[in-house]
């Protein structure tokens, strides 16, 4: 492919996503405000944002650091939720193949569950896209997302009591808004009923904390994910 398709793949990925960007600076602002209440400040989120770069990931760590539980069970939900990355990236191992080191490095981290379908229904269309396609949506997600998190934090820290106006509830409605982007429909039916069932069960039982137990959870909900058969 040569350069100049290269570049015109990568833009019209862009454009294509733009509108699912206006959704991720939603609850980037959201997660900011919560970071902000985990005395995080402005520069720390950045960071955060640039090297993980998985929203569900980062408000789930976050969230744990907030109630407690430690930096150890912080950093292990985050890797469980974001588990399922694996079978993501698995799934279009073709965009990957034959391409140097660093173009792997660079694609599996600006993959995101948003231009991965994005780049499949692309494809469904009649399409023929690839690597720069998935390449130009995850940087348009990941420019949204650093920003987002950022002013959202920036913003927070003008205000002298959060809490007062409701900004304590950012941290569940952040969460809910990503796992609704996240439903991909009737398949992801048996993956999240064996997660929340089995953190149920934990929580009920009293045989873990809610901290490990969202932990096992999600690892419960990416192996059941592993064993249904391809769509």
């Amino acid at each position: 492919m040569s350069p100049s398709t290269q570049r015109q793949e990568f833009w019209s990925a862009v454009k294509d996503i733009s509108p699912l960007a206006l959704g991720v600076a939603i609850y980037g602002l959201a997660f900011g405000l919560l970071a902000a209440q985990a005395n995080m400040n402005g520069l720390q989120v950045g960071v955060m944002g640039t090297f993980v770069f998985a929203g569900a990931s980062q408000i789930l760590a976050v969230e744990r650091l907030v109630a407690g539980a430690g930096a150890t069970a912080a950093v292990v939900a985050a890797i469980a939720i974001n588990l399922r990355m694996l079978l993501v990236t698995a799934s279009i191992r073709d965009v990957y193949k034959n391409r140097p080191w660093w173009q792997l490095a660079l694609g599996a981290h600006m993959t995101t569950d948003e231009n991965w379908a994005l780049m499949l229904a692309t494809r469904a269309r009649g399409r023929s896209v690839g690597y720069w396609y998935l390449l130009g949506g995850g940087a348009c997600l990941f420019f949204t997302w650093v920003i987002a998190t950022t002013l959202g934090v920036l913003f927070a820290t003008n205000i002298p009591e959060p809490k007062a106006l409701g900004m304590d509830f950012a941290f569940t409605a952040a969460f809910i808004a990503i796992a609704c982007s996240l439903w991909r429909g009737k398949s992801d039916v048996l993956p999240w009923l064996v997660s929340i069932v089995s953190v149920a069960i934990f929580l009920l039982t009293g045989l873990l904390d809610a901290s490990w137990a969202l932990i096992l959870g999600g690892c419960a909900g990416a192996i059941a994910a592993g064993l249904l058969p391809n769509e």
